[in-house]
């Protein structure tokens, strides 16, 4: 089990990267749906499967939406691909940042650390990740108006930045 988490882990690492490094519109998307489902699968092996399913759906049917319409509007005749010689060289220095930070903080992990939402579930009515997901709503349900309302402004920025100089409010007059 715990290589499989590792697996995860690096999996996430890698999709993250591959948002980060940003060569089109297409290939952020397909990097955010492959950070989407491993960051999910860290959360089931762990006992949190009702956490993750909701944020896997709210984050594709929220997220990827904003994306779809950017893909769309901001249609490049020759998108940069992930081999090419800029993308890689961003590859390159954030796979050299995850290296120090590994490097630095190595000697704190350990397979012992990592344990499961259920661990105790001898003292527990509930599984965790319900009752988790209940005080996630309970008391962040202000923190939810604005994070939507947050996101809304967001697509609305992104679709008026990806209109073009010519036609939308960022234009020389």
């Amino acid at each position: 089990m715990t290589y499989l988490v590792s697996l995860l882990l690096m999996a996430l690492i890698v999709g993250l990267i591959a948002v980060a490094s940003n060569p089109a519109p297409y290939f952020a998307a397909l990097g955010l749906v492959v950070a989407a489902g491993v960051g999910c699968g860290v959360l089931v092996s762990h006992g949190g499967s009702f956490l993750s399913l909701v944020l896997f759906l709210i984050y594709l049917g929220g997220m990827l939406v904003v994306f779809a319409y950017s893909a769309a509007l901001a249609a490049e005749p020759f998108p940069e691909a992930w081999g090419d010689r800029s993308v890689v060289g961003y590859v390159m220095i954030y796979l050299l940042g995850v290296g120090l930070m590994v490097g630095v903080f190595w000697e704190g992990w350990y397979e012992g650390s990592w344990v499961v939402i259920d661990g105790l579930k001898e003292f527990s009515v509930l599984r965790g990740d319900t009752s988790g997901v209940a005080e996630m709503y309970s008391y962040g349900g202000g923190m939810l108006v604005i994070c939507a309302w947050v996101l809304l402004l967001t697509l609305f920025v992104v679709l008026e930045l990806t209109r073009g100089l010519s036609r939308g409010t960022i234009r020389a007059v």
